[in-house]
């Protein structure tokens, strides 16, 4: 990823719970004309002083697991994101531009096809989502039909070798920030309020 001095974000803490609050990525495998992309949820596994493990499960009919086990990957992770108009700047000419968050994560696929296992990945992943008190649960569905359920998928665990961050929030631009930030909550919008969010959080205290 290109990723110029003022955008970067190198420490790994934040990369990683960068990663667990926006978890829904895109596995990237393969090359040239046989390149193929899954977007699925992402567990991550975080190690002591280590960039961690990834560990999520695909359709066992996607051509993309076939070709998994032993590859290298790219995992793709986004936050909010937005259009940024030279309007909102104090300093002209400018021009238009994009702000967004992203983090790069590479690593090796290892497939894991063990039942057991792919039941505690497809239990974990559900309740990260599904509410303590009522929610949807594993264990509550019949056994037969849980069985099937599990030889239809694969999971792969992804052992980070790398993670890469771009957090683009105006840092070239110190002085138009806060406008920047106050325009975008004017114009409103879930994406455009957490870039917001970020922004400030990302402007150096004086």
């Amino acid at each position: 990823m290109y990723i110029p001095a003022h955008f970067a974000a190198r420490d790994q803490a934040l990369l990683q719970g960068f990663i667990a609050a926006n978890a829904f990525g895109l596995l990237l495998s393969g090359g040239g004309a046989d390149l193929i992309g899954s977007h699925i949820p992402f567990l991550l596994e975080r190690e002591d002083g280590g960039p961690g493990r990834l560990v999520c499960h695909l359709a066992a009919a996607n051509p993309q697991a076939a070709a998994l086990d032993g590859a290298d990957v790219l995992c793709v992770f986004q936050g909010p994101h937005g259009y940024i108009s030279p309007r909102w700047y104090a300093k002209k000419p400018a021009v238009p531009t994009w702000n967004y968050m992203a983090v790069h994560a590479y690593g090796r696929a290892t497939v894991i096809r063990d039942a057991t296992r792919l039941r505690g990945i497809v239990d974990r992943l559900s309740k990260v989502y599904e509410p303590e008190e009522g929610g949807w649960r594993l264990d509550d569905e019949p056994d037969n039909f849980v069985d099937a359920m599990l030889r239809g998928i694969v999971g792969v665990e992804i052992a980070i070798s790398r993670l890469e961050g771009k957090f683009k929030l105006s840092q070239n631009r110190p002085a138009d920030i806060a406008l920047v930030a106050a325009a975008l909550r004017k114009e409103g919008g879930e994406d455009n309020l957490r870039l917001a969010d970020a922004m400030e959080r990302a402007t150096p205290k004086r």
